[in-house]
């Protein structure tokens, strides 16, 4: 029998319950998240695990579907994106080498590819495989690059590649989950709709670049005169819940808009006050995300051959579609499986398409399922790998935290 909170009012959660659930979400996701990161693993694997444990397949504290656990989560992902943005340095997309970017087209193409002609072979229709697909192209800079920094190899010339291709990656994953978004709520799947959002993404988010970077660093520069970090914390998460909305409105995506600001905000001297307050708010939403996110896993759906099937089935593909790309700069001398390993953890990015795919009703519980088995495996393999083909020595980078200040050039 599941483990319940205390009962609802009415139509309405009672803040009891309410405070229950949130000390059962944050309580559980700080311990698993501290235990993974004792075992070598990133904090997001236990906090997907915490989610499966409170979900409703187990002790079933955690309802995904309840309306006030959506929106908290909604809000993690904001501000998720925006930190994310914050941590990226746009002059480095720009000028990142020749190998960088064609790891990051092979990168995206390679697992889209085998991905939706994969699913597609299995019976799933097209929307279904487009959203699986997509899934496959995400890359979680954030696991590779704290492995890389813990084994003082982050100036190496494949962690190089390896993290331009990465910071490539994210922007392209963001466009196609915009894309995406559209697809799934009902536009025709035609290459002219296609065509029509991938443009719109991309205006919107130069469009916000080009004016952000002009109105919004004065802006800061006389909010930083008042001395208040708290007032730059705060104006700066307006500013990335307005372009968040402001993004939707325009038929982009949500988090596009958050990720956006953080690249407005980031080269400006208040970046790091921002940093600091985003963080520490980050510590309380985006757990919920990722809790919410392992909650709806349906464990007993993993028992289900055709589900546990797909599952191994897109593992497969998602480490050979990377893998594939790690070998695409055939110039390159260095050690091609070291980029291939870089790229295939999925993380935060991969679970955005897929519970975005659950939310839309494109996927069911079976295709989700198998998304979120992927996106654990694909995460958890990834360090050991890296650390066999990587061994430990004296660190000589920059933490994660400060990669924006590395060139990226290879």
């Amino acid at each position: 029998m599941a483990l319940v909170a205390p009962p609802v009012q009415g139509d309405g959660m009672t803040i009891e319950a309410f405070l229950f659930i949130l000390v059962a979400i944050l309580g559980t996701a700080k311990l698993l998240g501290e235990l993974a990161e004792r075992i070598g693993q990133p904090a997001v694997l236990g906090e997907l695990i915490a989610g499966v444990v409170l979900g409703r397949s187990l002790l079933g504290i955690v309802d995904p579907d309840e309306e006030v656990i959506h929106l908290l989560a909604g809000v993690g992902v904001i501000v998720l994106l925006f930190e994310i943005g914050l941590e990226t340095d746009i002059k480095r997309l720009l000028k990142v080498g020749a190998a960088s970017s064609v790891v990051a087209v092979v990168g995206v193409a390679a697992p889209f590819l085998l991905g939706y002609l994969t699913v597609s072979a299995m019976g799933l229709q097209t929307l279904p495989a487009i959203v699986i697909g997509a899934a496959l192209t995400a890359t979680s800079v954030g696991i590779t690059a704290r492995v890389l920094s813990d084994l003082g190899r982050l100036q190496e010339p494949e962690s190089q590649i390896v993290l331009g291709a990465a910071v490539i990656d994210d922007v392209v994953g963001l466009i196609i989950l915009a894309v995406v978004a559209q697809l799934v709520a009902g536009t025709e799947v035609t290459a002219g709709s296609v065509a029509v959002t991938t443009l719109l993404a991309f205006g919107f988010l130069g469009v916000t670049l080009l004016v952000g970077r002009i109105a919004v660093p004065p802006l800061f520069r006389w909010l930083d005169t008042l001395g208040r970090s708290s007032t730059l914390g705060t104006m700066a998460l307006l500013l990335a819940f307005v372009t968040a909305y402001l993004a939707d409105a325009a038929g982009s995506a949500l988090i596009v808009g958050a990720f956006a600001a953080g690249l407005i905000l980031g080269p400006t001297p208040q970046a790091e006050s921002i940093q600091r307050g985003v963080v520490s708010l980050g510590q309380f939403f985006v757990p919920i995300f990722f809790v919410s996110v392992g909650a709806a896993v349906e464990v007993q759906s993993f028992l289900r051959p055709g589900v546990l099937l797909m599952g191994l089935t897109l593992i497969a593909v998602a480490i050979v579609g990377k893998v594939v790309a790690g070998y695409a700069p055939v110039w390159f001398r260095g050690k091609k499986i070291v980029i291939g390993v870089g790229m295939v953890p999925r993380g935060e990015v991969g679970l955005i398409f897929a519970q975005m795919g659950l939310a839309s009703g494109v996927l069911d519980a079976g295709g989700y399922s198998a998304l979120t088995l992927m996106v654990l495996v694909t995460t958890f393999i990834a360090p050991p790998l890296l650390k066999a083909l990587f061994p430990k020595r004296a660190p000589a980078g920059p933490s994660p935290g400060g990669m924006a200040e590395m060139t990226t050039e290879a």
